[in-house]
């Protein structure tokens, strides 16, 4: 088959207009055409007037090689990439059982990948099933009741469970790992579509289900979960020659477990993990992250912003955007995890600290539009004391936030008129805050650094040029958003294991190699990989 993209054709076109539109590219009779699919589509709306999708199309030909022939030098006429993914070891009888730490998007895909091969992992989640989960997350949200292991950074499905459930990424991925992502995704229940747009999404309530069935997809090949199980410590041998390797773990229960390949998926929050790798020598490093606040919108707004008149076409759906500005004193403000006709959601893992996150579900339909709106920081400008120096900034922020809010999980905000005037805010106008357990009127100042405000300040007007009524004044900012990322790399070789620790391979956003559900997954199924050359070799 071949692939061509870049064909453009108006919203709301008649399914018959692709095959026309590919005969009339490619210069063919229609009758030349046997077969076509959609393999990609998006939107090109910088004509907010004449907003046009795009498509990337799949076509079978009576002569493929003549019509490629006419096109040698069209980067928009190729052969279509083959996707098809190939594991590259599997089991022989009696192998050893590797161990999968943590079952969010990372480790679910690299004991996905491990039990697909035949290895019959072992995945330790120190939270619940996911359904449990999800009663503990609405307790916080609803109730103000916080439960440290089972929250909304803990337990099956990981931070990406409670989120807008974005599934694209700009990591490079030649070999197309992404692809064994979303048909795993769509085996498991998520809607088709997701295989051919542009920047697909899934929601917070399809992801529920579809954790279960990949959970009953392990277990069916022989994977064993252990809920309710954290690890405490490492046990690591020291060689003559002065090299270590991991030999076992221990749990907080007490219980040790035998093993010689780990599988480190913790998320970007397991901060009493870190301590405990930074304890036992594993090689850990402080990282860059980023620190503000949930911006809120009414979606409408946005939708006009960005589609114009053809804002409400059901082609289109709720606009996103992406937004950055670098600023005078010298830092980056930007949008970071957009989340479309959602809410804002109390995402801390430790009590007396507040945390906010962004999530929407599959329709996207409700008010407000939802963004983070953060600023870069560094190890060597904003927390040089060491590797876990960040993790101890983001404690500080999150203890402030929640005095500011109340001492009661309710988030501190401001609206942005008040914060570019300098204001503390004592109430909100039209756009209302959809944080819950709720949002108190204050000043943010108390619980971000002064140069995040000064950054907003100047970016705010910057973008209110880009997207009209960005910067109005009845916005709603709710802080603080401090887990962007991780704040630590757990940093690892070529071969994916530890760089001083033999046998345990540091994964996915909490070991600083991934940002997002995508990314995430996709360094699951390399070091699972790593892992199954290791087992076979």
């Amino acid at each position: 088959m071949l692939r061509l993209s870049e064909l453009k054709l108006p919203l709301g076109h008649a399914p018959s207009a692709i095959a026309t539109a590919v005969a009339e590219r490619l210069a063919i009779d229609p009758s030349e055409l046997l077969s076509h699919s959609i393999a990609r589509r998006a939107h090109d709306a910088r004509r907010k007037s004449a907003i046009l999708a795009v498509y990337s199309i799949d076509v079978a030909l009576r002569d493929e090689p003549g019509v490629l022939a006419r096109f040698p030098n069209d980067p928009h006429v190729r052969r279509t990439p083959d996707t098809d993914y190939r594991f590259v070891a599997r089991a022989a009888s009696g192998a050893a059982r590797p161990i999968v730490i943590g079952a969010g998007p990372c480790g679910l895909f690299a004991a996905l990948i491990l039990a697909q091969a035949g290895f019959r992992p072992i995945i330790l989640d120190r939270g619940k099933v996911v359904r449990e989960r999800t009663k503990d997350t609405w307790g916080l949200w609803r109730r103000g009741v916080l439960e440290p292991e089972s929250n909304v950074q803990f337990g099956e499905g990981g931070a990406g469970t409670f989120s807008d459930g974005k599934l694209w990424s700009q990591i490079k991925d030649p070999r197309h790992l992404g692809r064994k992502v979303l048909e795993e995704f769509v085996a498991a229940g998520a809607p088709p579509e997701i295989l051919t747009e542009a920047h697909p999404h899934i929601g917070t309530f399809r992801l529920v289900s579809m954790v279960e069935h990949i959970r009953r997809t392990i277990e069916a090949l022989g994977g064993e979960y252990r809920f309710g199980s954290r690890v405490e410590d490492l046990e690591v041998e020291t060689r003559p020659d002065g090299t270590r390797r991991l030999v076992g773990l221990r749990l907080h229960d007490g219980t040790t477990i035998e093993t010689r390949n780990v599988v480190m998926a913790v998320g970007h929050s397991a901060r009493d993990t870190f301590a405990m790798l930074h304890r036992r020598g594993v090689h850990i490093e402080a990282k860059p992250f980023s620190i503000g606040v949930r911006i809120e919108h009414p979606q409408s707004w946005i939708d006009r912003a960005r589609f114009g008149a053809c804002a409400g076409h059901p082609d289109l759906g709720a606009a996103a955007y992406t937004l950055s500005h670098h600023c005078r004193n010298g830092r980056t403000v930007y949008s970071f995890c957009m989340c479309p006709g959602g809410r804002v959601v109390a995402a801390t893992s430790e009590p007396g600290r507040v945390v906010t996150n962004g999530m929407s579900q599959y329709s996207r339909a409700e008010f407000n539009a939802n963004s983070g709106l953060v600023v870069g920081i560094d190890p060597e400008r904003d927390y040089p004391g060491g590797p876990l120096a960040g993790i101890a900034l983001q404690r500080e922020l999150e203890a402030a936030a929640f005095v500011a809010g109340g001492s009661d999980y309710s988030a501190p905000g401001q609206t942005v008129g008040n914060l570019l005037a300098g204001h503390a805010s004592t109430a909100f106008g039209e756009v209302r805050p959809s944080y819950k357990p709720g949002v108190r009127p204050t000043d943010l100042g108390q619980c971000l650094p002064p140069f995040v405000i000064e950054a907003f300040r100047e970016a705010l007007p910057v973008f209110g040029r880009q997207i009209a009524r960005y910067d109005d004044p009845e916005a709603v900012m709710t802080g603080v958003e401090t887990r962007t990322s991780s704040p630590v790399r757990i940093t690892r070789g070529k071969d994916f294991q530890s760089l001083n620790t033999a046998g345990l391979y540091p994964a996915g956003e909490g070991a600083g190699y991934a940002g997002g559900i995508l990314s995430a997954a996709i360094d699951g199924i390399k070091v699972a990989e790593a892992v199954s050359l290791a087992l076979t070799a």
